[in-house]
């Protein structure tokens, strides 16, 4: 397996979840949605969930052409996000956006290619913003379809069986999936 460009941002929220107690767990496969977002050359990416910005590197980095909106509520992941964009050179491509989820998605303007969920338990909420923010044949990368809650099991249900979305599981376990916008 080729190294991971981006393993000191890994490494670096690993070590800050310890310390700072929090919820930043990264998608620990990075390159992959690197790999997505260099198939699906989008323009511009949507991010729920950034912590410290690993997987929005990755998207970035994959479509050096896109620009990244991805959201965090902590100022303390915003921060260093912001710092890791700069590091890695992305700092003109990745804006971060701090706040709620369901408060900065009202805010943001339809006709991303590409988005990514990874913002603990995803729901329908979300899956109706990602069809309103996505434009038609947008891809869609989710993540956390493992969690056993009725808001997951709702949005897994809305992915595979509504009618709005072109899904399948990308490993194994289904708790990842990747969805084109119908």
């Amino acid at each position: 397996m080729p190294p991971d460009r981006f393993a000191a941002i890994l490494a670096q929220t690993n070590s800050h979840r310890a310390r700072h107690g929090c919820g930043a767990y990264p998608f620990d496969d990075g390159s992959l949605l690197g790999v997505v977002a260099a198939a699906v050359r989008p323009k511009r990416i949507l991010e729920l969930g950034c912590a410290l910005g690993y997987t929005a590197n990755w998207m970035a980095y994959g479509a050096p052409d896109a620009t990244v909106d991805t959201i965090d509520m902590d100022p303390e992941h915003v921060r260093l996000a912001q710092e890791n964009a700069v590091k890695f050179g992305h700092g003109d491509r990745i804006r971060v956006h701090t706040g709620r989820f369901d408060d900065v998605l009202p805010t943001l303007t339809p006709g991303y290619d590409l988005a990514f969920f990874d913002g603990s338990s995803p729901t329908t909420r979300y899956l109706d913003a990602f069809h309103r923010l996505l434009s038609p044949r947008g891809a869609l990368f989710s993540a956390n379809l493992h969690f056993r809650d009725c808001e997951t099991a709702a949005y897994r249900k809305a992915l595979f069986e509504g009618g709005q979305w072109l899904s399948a599981h990308l490993c194994e376990d289904s708790e990842t999936a990747l969805s084109i916008r119908l």
